[in-house]
């Protein structure tokens, strides 16, 4: 339950999704020319995938792991413009992201919901246990908690498995006053029936800044259009300013 005092402003909870990062290098997921364009998912994004080759799992997500150390990828305007929003809004802003970068944290981001896992991690099979790992990772890795070899998987929610957090997010949902879906396709679920979560409130205000209209663009009560490091700061300049 979030607690607030009489002076602070309703909560707001925004969504988001590959769209954000992209003007940071980081490809999407669902574009033509997007990740899912250039692998199998069922060999690099399921269970089944990783107990039948992991080291091709193991690899896929080595180069990503790479990629997203690359010193040309930086948080880029619209991740600095929701650090600031937390930082300026005088209530609870709850970033909920399907992204697994760090972009987010890096922009300084610090009340945030990773619901499709992180990059960055690493979860022991046997014990759980959920480590940083951003070197590569392999079959031969010890778990750091327990020392068991070959547990060891990344801490991504592949498909089939349960995003992360789903009760924090809907607690989080049925108290918030602006529900904002950045750079997101609306495709895929839990994460695009949030709008419809929400909707039926008279007290929340749903807002869709998105690159072009996602499946689900009519679900929300406002839409802009055009890119995220352009809109998002602008809408947060907005919000601070004069709210929604």
């Amino acid at each position: 339950m979030i607690q607030r005092n009489e002076s602070s402003k309703p909560p707001i909870v925004v969504l988001t999704g590959a769209g954000i990062s992209k003007e940071s290098g980081l490809d999407t997921f669902r574009d033509e020319d997007g990740i899912w364009a250039k692998v199998n998912i069922d060999d690099v994004a399921t269970p089944g995938g990783f107990r039948r080759n992991p080291t091709v799992v193991y690899e896929f997500y080595n180069m990503r792991r790479s990629g997203l150390n690359d010193p040309g990828v930086a948080p880029n305007a619209a991740h600095l413009a929701l650090a600031r929003l937390e930082q300026e809004w005088p209530g609870e802003v709850l970033i909920v992201t399907q992204n697994i970068d760090d972009l987010h944290e890096r922009a300084g981001s610090t009340r945030l919901i990773h619901m499709h896992g992180e990059l960055l991690k690493a979860r022991c099979q046997s014990c759980e246990a959920i480590r940083v790992w951003t070197e590569r990772l392999t079959a031969e890795d010890a778990c750091p908690a327990c020392g068991q070899s070959g547990q060891l998987r990344p801490h991504i929610v592949w498909f089939g498995e349960m995003p992360l957090a789903m009760d924090e997010i809907y607690e989080a949902l049925g108290e918030c006053g602006l529900f904002v879906s950045i750079g997101t396709s609306g495709s895929v679920y839990p994460a695009a029936g949030f709008v419809s979560h929400v909707r039926g409130r008279d007290t929340t205000h749903t807002v869709e800044l998105n690159l072009e209209p996602s499946q689900g663009a009519s679900r929300f009560t406002e839409k802009l259009y055009g890119p995220a490091s352009e809109l998002v700061p602008a809408f947060v300049e907005r919000v601070l300013t004069r709210g929604w």
